[in-house]
């Protein structure tokens, strides 16, 4: 009878292991399902913060002071979690390139067209198309494949980004700023596909970092030969640039890196069609910009197709 008790009282003890550890996936497979819509809340900001900023710094050296302090910020997480930080010369050098590809082209290239006068809704509908092109290419470098489904879903979600930015189109755009946003196209998506292909295995949080800091030194590079130095420590600017830093360039970079470690790239990719929208939203409710009815029906459809994409 003792031996059989304590055979029960083991197997009470492995039961109430097993269930915390159903507990704790299921808490982490909501947290999964979350973590795409909190995703594009956060990034869609990108534009507003920028919106703010701008009229108060130049792009090149509001976007290095800003990614340098978030890989201080980042390198001081890791020191607190007591992730590792020494990662390698290969770690650090492939984290370097993803880097410039992302917050020195992209972001740099989304600055730049916005303060030489390109609407931000036309620089969102064109980084939009971004998942067309990782689609596209991660089939050839990443041996992903793509549904039938995926791919009418990826056509609505670009039909959708078309329809809710549609007037911006009628405004005048500079050379330059069309100039600086394909950059930010063109290097957003080759971010995309180099994470997943080498970026995966480096220590997320200490990746980041390294990538803020080769990135930053670009940046700054680039703000001291086009003279672009200026900052005007304003209110309104100290607040843009606070939110910049904690929700996109910590909070935004590190859900993106995650989704793509554990995501496809054309999947994450897709819900870049959502930010445009969310963006408009934004804008409506911040600035009283006003959403008409073509509008809704482009994020309603833009949302049918990013779930095509990403639904099981």
């Amino acid at each position: 009878m003792v031996e059989d008790d304590r055979c029960h009282g083991t197997q009470s003890q492995v039961d109430g292991k097993i269930i915390s550890s159903v507990e704790i996936d299921l808490r982490g497979l909501k947290l999964a399902r979350f973590a795409p819509v909190l995703f594009v809340l956060l990034w869609s900001t990108g534009f507003v913060g920028a919106k703010y900023g701008l009229p108060y710094a130049d792009p090149f050296i509001f976007l290095s002071v800003r990614v340098l302090i978030a890989g201080l910020i980042l390198f001081a997480v890791a020191a607190v979690m007591k992730s590792p930080i020494a990662i390698g010369v290969s770690a650090i050098t492939r984290s370097s390139l993803i880097g410039f590809f992302l917050h020195a082209c992209y972001l740099g290239g989304v600055f730049y067209s916005i303060s030489k006068g390109l609407p931000a809704g036309v620089a969102a509908v064109v980084t939009s198309l971004q998942p067309v092109l990782v689609s596209v290419l991660a089939v050839r470098v990443l041996g992903e494949q793509l549904r039938f489904k995926q791919v009418v879903g990826l056509l609505l979600g670009l039909i959708g980004v078309v329809l809710v930015l549609g007037p911006s189109f009628e405004q005048d755009i500079p050379v330059s700023g069309v100039i600086g946003i394909l950059v930010a196209l063109i290097g957003s998506t080759a971010a995309t596909l180099l994470q997943k292909k080498i970026g995966a295995d480096v220590p997320l949080i200490a990746g980041t970092a390294y990538q803020y800091l080769a990135s930053g030194f670009v940046l700054a590079l680039a703000a001291i030969a086009t003279g672009g130095t200026r900052i005007e420590w304003s209110g309104q600017f100290v607040v843009a640039f606070v939110w910049l830093i904690a929700v996109l360039s910590v909070g935004a970079i590190l859900l993106l890196l995650w989704l793509l470690n554990s995501g496809s790239a054309a999947s994450v990719s897709s819900l870049l069609y959502l930010v445009p929208p969310a963006t408009a939203l934004e804008a409506f409710l911040l600035f009283g910009e006003k959403v008409n009815t073509q509008g809704f029906l482009g994020i309603g459809i833009t949302a049918l197709g990013v779930w095509l994409v990403i639904a099981n």
